[in-house]
């Protein structure tokens, strides 16, 4: 907590002046949105935030009870909103208390000051966006919101609950640390979707394969393999849908290693780092190469927050976990990599996340752990090339299967080397 008594004069001046700014960033938006009314504006909002700063600096003990005192006639004039203006929206009130709120915490510490911008920030952007986000709930239909619901739901209520240790029942796995590994997977899909919806429900063949990727890439395979063959001449415009969506799967990977297992990460970046640069490359020529009318949409992708693909996962990765560490203990690196190959054929996540864990574990060497995830980032990817012939086009299977071999080969030298 800064003392203002014993703290400089020119970091107290400092934090409140940071404490003014975000009140007058979140006041500015209001107004120009037209949203706050006669409520609070650009004059008011900077007024909130140093009320709380000067509280928290002076007062920090009784800043519960400002912050109730301030709910008082903010009450009043939301009652007197409603009667007058016949709005009812709440946003701008919350807006207000917020703000009040980041105030106090600039005053806090340091870390108070970075935590109160990036919040600030965010809720500066959240107000701004009120058409958008209103526009994609209403792109969301009712059994999409259902499962989304349900999931988050699970996932907050179970993951508290499941045990953080080893259970002997279950082989020695760690059930909470499974179920966090499918809510964090689950998650990086989600993000992607809503992303995709956000952007524009119109994408075109670039957005496809970058949120294709994140959301699954063997759907976004298949839809582009049945596109190229209901129309022959789209053949490179779905080839490069297919090859974006594979190579988005490696900066996923290396996503999920960053999280769980930051060691691993510079071991693992440098041949899948690679497979992603050369593979962007790659994708570029085959873009322009690609028609301008040759734009194609996917077909809609199904929200990733569903309960039952979310327990196939958590029972695959758990399988996986398993089967790897005891193949490592049976027969060694080979065993890990014959385990790596044949569950990438059906998904990278969980070998990935296995890998990190039992690398983090020192279960297994960094090298077994880089090449394994390596492994099964190729043996998906041969799935890809394969799903392009078999399901789509030969001129799609040909294209496809060049760009990925390409990127398949320069992940496997640089794990040779």
């Amino acid at each position: 907590m800064i003392e203002p008594g014993t703290a400089p004069l020119t970091t107290v001046v400092l934090h409140l002046g940071v404490a003014l700014g975000l009140g007058a960033l979140v006041g500015l938006e209001r107004e120009q949105s037209e949203s706050g009314g006669s409520f609070a504006g650009s004059r008011t909002f900077p007024l909130f935030a140093l009320y709380g700063a000067l509280v928290a600096a002076f007062f920090p003990d009784a800043l519960p009870i400002a912050v109730a005192v301030l709910a008082a006639p903010l009450t009043v004039a939301y009652a007197g909103k409603v009667r007058y203006e016949r709005d009812i929206g709440l946003t701008t009130l919350m807006a207000a208390l917020v703000v009040t709120v980041l105030g106090a915490v600039t005053m806090h510490s340091e870390r108070g000051v970075v935590v109160a911008i990036i919040v600030g920030g965010t809720v500066t952007v959240l107000l701004s966006l009120k058409d958008p986000v209103h526009e994609f709930a209403d792109r969301i239909e009712a059994q999409e919101r259902f499962a989304s619901a349900k999931f988050i739901l699970v996932a907050l209520v179970v993951l508290p609950a499941l045990p953080d240790r080893p259970v002997d029942a279950l082989y020695g796995l760690n059930p909470r640390f499974v179920w966090l590994m499918v809510v964090f997977v689950t998650g990086l899909g989600a993000v992607a979707y809503v992303l995709g919806k956000v952007l524009d429900p119109e994408r075109g063949i670039a957005i496809t394969g970058v949120v294709g990727g994140f959301v699954s890439s063997t759907a976004t395979t298949v839809s582009m393999a049945e596109k190229a063959r209901q129309n022959v001449s789209l053949h490179q415009a779905c080839a490069f849908a297919v090859a974006t969506a594979s190579i988005v799967m490696f900066p996923r990977a290396l996503v999920e290693v960053a999280v769980v297992n930051p060691e691993l990460f510079p071991s693992v970046a440098v041949p899948l780092g690679a497979m992603t640069a050369v593979g962007a490359v790659a994708a570029g020529v085959l873009y322009w190469r690609t028609r301008s009318s040759d734009a194609v949409e996917a077909e809609e992708l199904r929200n990733p927050f569903r309960l039952g693909p979310a327990l196939v996962f958590g029972a695959v990765f758990a399988v996986v976990l398993l089967v790897s560490e005891s193949a490592h203990e049976w027969f060694g690196a080979s065993g890990v990599y014959a385990t790596a190959f044949l569950s990438g054929l059906a998904d990278v996540d969980a070998m990935t996340i296995t890998l990190s864990k039992l690398a983090a574990d020192g279960a297994v060497s960094t090298e077994v752990a880089t090449t394994g995830i390596v492994i099964a980032a190729v043996a998906n990817t041969f799935v890809k090339v394969a799903l392009a012939w078999l399901l789509g086009t030969r001129r799609l299977g040909r294209l496809v299967a060049l760009v990925l071999g390409i990127v398949v080969l320069s992940g496997v030298v640089l794990v040779v080397l």
